[in-house]
């Protein structure tokens, strides 16, 4: 796929995100991303431009896979190949929003005052989870499955929802909460996966894992420059947040070890840990 079939005409880097956030077509949508983010780095386009339209209340997604409550969806062994392809399955699903969540900060918040190199960041954020989609898609292709055989839940893209209006809050809630959460459950899946013998899709998930470290640092970063600009207290201001916008429990266990070199010290979350932040 060249860059002519998939981002051209392209007048903005804002304008790509809008274009790859509304693709329905995956292999679109990741073309389209990858190509973004390396014209961004080399200055080849600018960030914001008149013709720039704006990014959709939902990205665009194909036919399958069906979306349920999350609560519909069937727990499975990784001892089994369903079970296996279940998680990839769910992985795929998750890194897949989390190319929509980069590219829409990206769209949403191009016309605020901000440094470039939150955008920088931002679209490396958006590469690597396009190719992070993209291993375990393949992945699933080997096992003999595809990403749209099973059902998956609908409750990621609410962050983006609740937080549409608040580039903070988003920092919060995306980077803070949803991806930290990934620095806790990935390496026991990694080895619940080494020991079903499924060294493949382990070494994957120390891929992303290694990507996530990156990924939190990148939101703790930008929180804190935020929370300094408006002279709030950073984790106290994240605590008023995500008890305003998470619909859910921050939940232990956590890899205090890995979201603290992060920048995401326990002061942040721990009290957020024992009480519910549903709202």
């Amino acid at each position: 796929m060249t860059e002519t079939e998939t981002i051209e005409p392209l007048h903005s880097l804002r304008t790509a995100a809008v274009r790859g956030l509304g693709e329905s077509d995956l292999d679109r949508k990741c073309a389209i991303t990858r190509i973004a983010a390396a014209r961004w780095r080399a200055r080849a386009l600018s960030l914001r431009a008149p013709l720039d339209s704006e990014p959709p209340l939902r990205p665009g997604r194909p036919e399958r896979p069906e979306l349920v409550p999350p609560r519909a969806l069937k727990k499975r062994s990784l001892g089994s190949l369903d079970g296996r392809i279940a998680l990839i399955h769910a992985l795929a699903h998750i890194e897949l929003n989390a190319i929509d969540l980069a590219l829409d900060i990206v769209a949403r918040f191009a016309a605020l005052q901000i440094p470039l190199s939150f955008f920088d960041n931002w679209m490396q954020v958006a590469d690597d989870e396009a190719r992070h989609f993209g291993l375990l898609r393949n992945r699933l292709g080997d096992l003999g499955a595809e990403y749209g055989d099973l059902p998956a839940h609908d409750g990621l893209w609410q962050a983006a929802t609740d937080t549409r209006g608040d580039l903070v809050a988003r920092l919060a809630i995306v980077p803070l909460v949803l991806e930290a959460r990934g620095l806790d459950v990935t390496p026991g899946l990694a080895r619940s996966l080494r020991e079903a013998g499924d060294e493949k899709t382990a070494g994957i998930l120390d891929i992303i894992y290694h990507d996530e470290k990156t990924h939190v640092a990148v939101g703790a970063k930008w929180f804190r420059f935020f929370c300094a600009r408006s002279g709030k207290h950073a984790a106290e201001n994240f605590r008023a947040l995500v008890q305003t916008h998470f619909h859910g429990e921050v939940k232990p266990p956590f890899n205090d070890r890995a979201r603290s070199a992060a920048g995401l010290t326990p002061l942040f979350y721990r009290s957020l840990s024992s009480a519910s932040v549903s709202r």
